[in-house]
Order: structure tokens, then C-alpha cells, then sequence
């Protein structure tokens, strides 16, 4: 091997190294989102309020607050006759001092109406996550909003997409 390529290879070694380092706590965000919209897809409760700050506040018509009264709100999208729910970050944000991130992106919500035809919303939710000493983001704000706006090609692809493994934990 020669020293020039010798030391091409070290030069995109380091360059890949140090682009990891700075995505890893956006990256650790984005896939805890994609985790917790997953289990709300998979339709399991338990492995949703995983997700959950003790003193998580989700803002809708309504405020609740604590994971009791957050996964009893989300109920309905754990019955197997419920609406489907799916939603991806396609914005994260992580603060300077890393404990504390935003995410926002669309989610799209599909239910059957009275006639039996399937009906879509679509909107765009916004959470936000503290870093916790276990090592773990958890939501502790929620709230989303529904548009009368189709959504972008960008926003399908991403709401079609699992850009992290089910773990919530990047490169996992």
C-alpha cells in the first residue's frame, strides 16, 4: 500500500469518525422518535409508555399529564379495531449542553368512517426529549396538530421509511 492511499484511508477514517461523534446524540434522538411511533404502530402500551417521562406533559384539547393518563388518552390506537397512528421526525434538534432535544415532523393518522371507507389525517407533531441519567431520551412535551395541507413527497418517503432498527438506539 502506498502512504498516499495509506493515508487517504486514515483521513476518510477520521472524517467518518468525527461525523458519527457529532450526529450521535440527533441520531439517538431520531431513532427513539421512530421507536415510539413503532410501538404505537405495533400497538403495544407497554412498550409505548417505555417511551414516557414520569412528568411528561401531551397537549391536545386536553392536557395530560404522567404516563397513566397519557397512555389511557392513547388508548384507542392500542385496540386492534382502533385508528393507525405513524408519525417520523423529520427535524431534530439537540440542545448545546445534550439533555434536552426537539423533534418535529408529520404523522398520519387512519381510521375507518361510518360507511366503512378507510379516512386519512394528516398533521405534524412536535416532542420534546430529556436525556436522562440511564442514558435514556425520554418524551417529556407532546403535541401535534392536524393541516388540511397534503403532505410533501418528502414527508411520504419519510413516513414510509424506518430509518432506525426497533431497538431506539442508533447503529443498534
Amino acid at each position: 500500500m502506498t502512504k498516499s492511499l495509506a493515508a487517504s484511508i486514515l483521513s476518510l477514517l477520521a472524517i467518518g469518525v468525527s461525523t458519527l461523534a457529532a450526529a450521535g446524540p440527533a441520531d439517538d434522538v431520531r431513532c427513539r422518535e421512530t421507536a415510539f411511533s413503532q410501538s404505537a404502530e405495533q400497538r403495544d402500551a407497554e412498550k409505548f409508555s417505555s417511551f414516557i417521562d414520569a412528568d411528561a406533559r401531551f397537549v391536545g384539547n386536553s392536557v395530560q399529564r404522567g404516563v397513566e393518563q397519557i397512555v389511557a388518552a392513547w388508548q384507542v390506537f392500542f385496540a386492534d379495531d382502533g385508528p393507525a397512528i405513524r408519525w417520523r421526525p423529520q427535524f431534530v434538534e439537540v440542545l448545546e449542553e445534550g439533555r434536552l432535544a426537539l423533534t418535529r415532523g408529520p404523522f398520519r393518522l387512519t381510521s375507518i368512517d361510518d360507511d366503512g371507507n378507510s379516512v386519512e389525517t394528516w398533521g405534524t407533531f412536535n416532542s420534546v426529549w430529556r436525556l436522562h441519567d440511564d442514558g435514556e431520551w425520554r418524551v417529556v412535551f407532546d403535541a401535534g396538530s392536524s393541516s388540511n395541507e397534503s403532505p410533501t413527497e418528502e414527508q411520504l418517503a419519510l413516513l414510509a421509511s424506518d430509518n432506525c432498527n426497533n431497538s431506539g438506539k442508533a447503529g443498534d
